[in-house]
């Protein structure tokens, strides 16, 4: 029988970076994972990260777990994949079967990152072709280059609703409407608003009724629902589309938990049924770890730092780490942890109604509503700034963990401060280059350079620009507001590319003076 210092289940951020912690202390570990290819959901990432440095911030996720595979293999860590595991036994005992043949592998500990699995939602035609899960569309798109669809509707206004509703875009698919039964957007507001201006209309408080089509998917129907859930009737609203993209939640995948015997509870505030963990990520089992999504959903920046600190803990359980060494780890890790778990979404936040943000500033209802802050709204958050010349315009409206901004500006113009989740503010006292690194650096696309007013009666907008073909400099086209619709027309003026970027390029249209707090996006005069 195999014997392993830690054997490690599933491959994904939580895994891998166990798996690095571990093998830096001088374990022998191996990583099995069921998939063909390593990396877990890093690799449908292409969005970049927030949090800070030390949780990769403005990198992208599939960057990310290039770089961990490759820190993974240079430490020995033996990454088997096509490996199904499908027996764990409270002796730490594994079986796995690899391939077509099954192995029985024992490892002095286990950590089970197994992540989670996409819910589903029934409805008349949802076993039509055509119905998939936004997980789904992401490997289709981000790993195998194929479009999911051409038109789109989208179920659902979480991250990852929200995040692969752009996504789509990005890839050509036509999103015609996004669609949520809660009477707010789930989702982190930075990511509703770049989804809103690209004139993808939000409807919130409305769920889907029915798919239509014979074969395969070639219609939806949505209707607006009251405070029980209930369809209102009269509200119906019908879409042509070939795809219905489903983003409605994930439960955690921790059937080998129970099956080892770990103390197991349902927990809504963790998505579902998950092992109880203490704070190194240790099961009611001596030795037997859970790390990520089967813990508890949250983002994959959290399921890093628990893999890292479950990692750490079995490399000092087994004596290749000093129990001082491994105070000091989990100081520096846990303070990181919890730098993720501050503001509006932290985990204790959910359920509960905000009205304002730490600043005392009353959020946006409109974004919350209809995913983009309203002109009436925009004004008051303190990173929205007038001034003579160009300025950065920063429309981060909620507190969310994220500072990339602030060590960006090589002139410190924007302040975070040391609370991560502080909203940025732009100091007056110090003047912008026009350099766009905060606008390339923003992972939620949210700054903009603004010069309102350059002296011939017309302003210009920086943007981020993220999408294929890319404009070229004296093209016409339409500006578009938060909204999505348009608000005036625009030209091309400047088309900026720099390995620093890291493919966020920085478009410059012009337009009309008074357009230059209201155009947030450009549309070439031949699209839709």
């Amino acid at each position: 029988m195999k014997r392993y210092d830690m054997i490690v289940v599933g491959a994904g951020p939580a895994g891998l970076c166990a798996a690095i912690e571990a093998a830096k202390c001088g374990m022998h570990v191996v990583v099995y994972d069921e998939n063909a290819k390593p990396g877990g959901q890093l690799f449908k990432q292409i969005h970049k990260f927030f949090g800070s440095k030390e949780h990769k911030a403005k990198i992208r996720g599939f960057k990310i777990g290039e770089e961990l595979l490759e820190e993974a293999d240079a430490l020995g860590v033996e990454v088997v994949l096509n490996a199904v595991v499908i027996g764990l036994f409270p002796e730490k005992e594994i079986t796995v079967k690899i391939e077509e043949h099954v192995e029985h592998v024992k490892g002095d500990t286990i950590l089970i990152a197994t992540g989670a699995s996409e819910n589903m939602v029934t409805f008349p035609g949802w076993t039509l072709p055509g119905v998939i899960g936004a997980g789904a569309a992401q490997t289709m798109m981000n790993l195998h280059g194929i479009l999911p669809g051409k038109r789109v509707l989208m179920l659902g206004s979480g991250n990852v609703g929200l995040v692969v509703s752009f996504q789509l875009m990005q890839a050509g698919c036509e999103v015609v409407a996004l669609a949520d039964a809660a009477p707010r957007v789930g989702g982190y507001g930075v990511h509703a608003a770049k989804v809103a201006r690209c004139g993808v209309p939000f409807y919130l408080s409305h769920t889907i009724l029915c798919a239509e089509g014979d074969d395969h998917v070639t219609g939806v129907t949505i209707g607006e629902v009251d405070k029980n859930w209930q369809v209102i009737k009269g509200t119906e609203k019908y879409f042509e589309v070939d795809t219905i993209c489903l983003a409605v939640g994930l439960s955690p995948m921790s059937k080998l938990c129970d099956m080892a015997g770990c103390d197991m509870e349902d927990n809504p505030a963790k998505a579902g049924f998950v092992p109880i963990v203490n704070e190194y990520g240790e099961t009611s089992i001596p030795g037997i770890y859970a790390a990520g999504d089967v813990s508890g959903i949250e983002e994959a920046s959290s399921a890093m730092i628990e893999g890292r600190i479950a990692g750490i803990a079995a490399a000092v359980r087994m004596g290749f780490l000093t129990k001082e060494a491994g105070d000091a780890e989990f100081k520096k890790q846990k303070t990181a942890l919890e730098g993720l778990r501050q503001g509006m979404f932290a985990p204790g936040m959910r359920g509960k109604a905000i009205t304002q943000t730490e600043e005392g500033v009353a959020i946006s209802k409109n974004l919350l509503e209809h995913g983009f802050v309203a002109e009436e709204e925009i004004e008051r958050f303190p990173g929205v700034t007038h001034r003579k010349g160009i300025h950065p315009v920063i429309e981060c409206t909620q507190n969310i963990p994220c500072n990339p901004c602030q060590d960006a500006c090589p002139k410190h113009c924007i302040k975070i401060g040391s609370k991560i989740t502080a909203l940025p503010a732009v100091d007056p006292e110090v003047s912008c280059s026009g350099c766009g690194m905060c606008v390339a650096s923003c992972s939620g696309q949210a700054i903009f350079l603004v010069d309102e007013d350059c002296g011939d009666g017309t302003a210009q907008i920086t943007m981020p620009y993220e999408f294929l073909p890319l404009p070229q400099e004296g093209e016409k086209g339409i500006a578009l507001s938060r909204s999505g619709e348009k608000v005036c027309e625009a030209q091309v003026v400047g088309v900026r590319s720099a390995k620093a970027f890291d493919h966020t390029r920085l478009l410059t249209i012009k337009v009309a003076k008074e357009y230059a707090m209201k155009a947030r996006f450009f549309r070439r005069e031949d699209a839709r």
